[in-house]
């Protein structure tokens, strides 16, 4: 693994990535049999990073300072090839829109969007989902991510309300555009409540970029919307 001497960001190449995580794409496919094999993949990577780990808890225990670096290493490579863990060392901000791992953060992201249930069951982290979000809000994207990211926002509103779901306010603002109203507006006129009234809010606050997306902003548009109560 080679690492940026500024930010001391992992710098592989797609070729190394897709060494490690190429499996992951796996976890999105209409495929109930290849998403299972992947679920396979990824419960032996956790596996291997588990036993690396304990490893170096042992090593570091015993205080052997050569023997501990050793571990360490090891549990490092072992962490770089699972999910979340090889999300983890990323950069910040605008960086990550040439990152080569960048498209293993969509895969992340959409599986947690269109399979939340697998996603829950064999690598939830809360913490890594809005860091992720943020991240990818925060950065200037080309076309295919943007695409992308609207699919991923659109998916999210007509869905039941799921933890850190309400950063994607922050990607909608950073993609705003004819396309992403559009999606919204149509599932804004569709026949699910949660989705009329999720879709609705998006677009009244892309209308507003200057109101932060707080839970007293959301209960204020509820009430002012004549909506039912909102998510916990």
């Amino acid at each position: 693994m080679k690492r940026d001497a500024g930010t001391d960001v992992s710098v592989d190449g797609a070729d190394v990535w897709h060494e490690r995580l190429g499996w992951a794409f796996g976890l999105i496919a209409s495929d109930p049999a290849e998403r299972a094999a992947a679920l396979v993949r990824l419960a032996d990577a956790e596996r291997n990073t588990q036993e690396a780990l304990e490893r170096y808890n042992r090593a570091w225990r015993r205080r052997y300072s050569l023997g501990r670096q050793a571990a360490h290493r090891n549990y490092l490579k072992a962490l770089r090839c699972s999910l979340p863990g090889g999300l983890l060392d990323r950069p910040a901000g605008p960086g990550i829109s040439t990152w080569p791992g960048l498209p293993y953060v969509l895969c992340f992201l959409e599986w947690e969007a269109r399979y939340p249930q697998e996603w829950t069951r064999y690598a939830k982290s809360w913490g890594t989902k809005e860091r992720l979000i943020r991240d990818m809000a925060a950065a200037h994207h080309d076309e295919t991510v943007r695409s992308k990211l609207v699919e991923l926002v659109e998916t999210v509103v007509q869905r039941p309300y799921r933890c850190k779901d309400r950063e994607y306010v922050r990607v909608a603002r950073a993609v705003d555009g004819e396309d992403l109203r559009g999606r919204l507006e149509r599932v804004a006129c569709s026949d699910n409540p949660w989705a009329r009234r999720h879709a609705g809010y998006v677009l009244w606050l892309l209308d507003r970029p200057e109101l932060p997306n707080t839970r007293h902003v959301w209960r204020t548009w509820l009430d002012r919307s004549r909506w039912a109560s909102p998510p916990r």
